[in-house]
């Protein structure tokens, strides 16, 4: 599966990078967020419970940030494992300047096992695109900015 979206985020590059950094502002903004930490230079452990609308399993997953370019792009990657089975995905995160703060690019592929699966691959896409879309409206106001979703 694949999922995202352009976002225009009312502050400058800096400011949404060092945001994106923020374990206190990502969880915040996750939602279903149990637990978000640093457990390394570019690891963090998550612990969250996901509503797929019939069932609202909870995960834990081991995230890693790698090709980094400072306050441009990275890519955070990470598998969990719940109940119901496991999960992988990887997004790459881009950030650029424009008239009016900054535009952030996100990109996402994502999988899980059969069990997973048996809910309905479709339920889960619809899913993890409001959780992405509200993921970011979300996040920007944890730093007071704005956040316009850009077509």
């Amino acid at each position: 599966m694949e999922f995202g979206g352009k976002y225009l985020f009312g502050a400058p590059r800096q400011t949404v990078w060092a945001a994106l950094n923020d374990t206190d502002k990502l969880a915040a903004a996750i939602p279903g967020c149990r637990q978000l930490e640093w457990t390394g230079p570019d690891t963090l452990e998550l612990e969250l419970q996901v509503n797929l609308g019939i069932a609202k399993p909870t995960f834990k997953a081991d995230l890693t940030l790698s090709e980094i370019d400072e306050a441009v792009t990275y890519t955070l990657s990470g598998r969990g494992r719940g109940l119901l089975g496991r999960a992988e995905g990887a997004a790459r995160i881009s950030l650029s300047d424009v008239e009016g703060g900054t535009e952030l690019h996100f990109l996402a592929t994502g999988g899980a096992d059969n069990r997973i699966m048996a809910l309905g691959k479709s339920l889960i896409g619809r899913s993890a695109q409001s959780v992405i879309d509200h993921f970011f409206a979300e996040f920007g106001s944890t730093f007071g900015t704005t956040v316009t979703p850009l077509p």
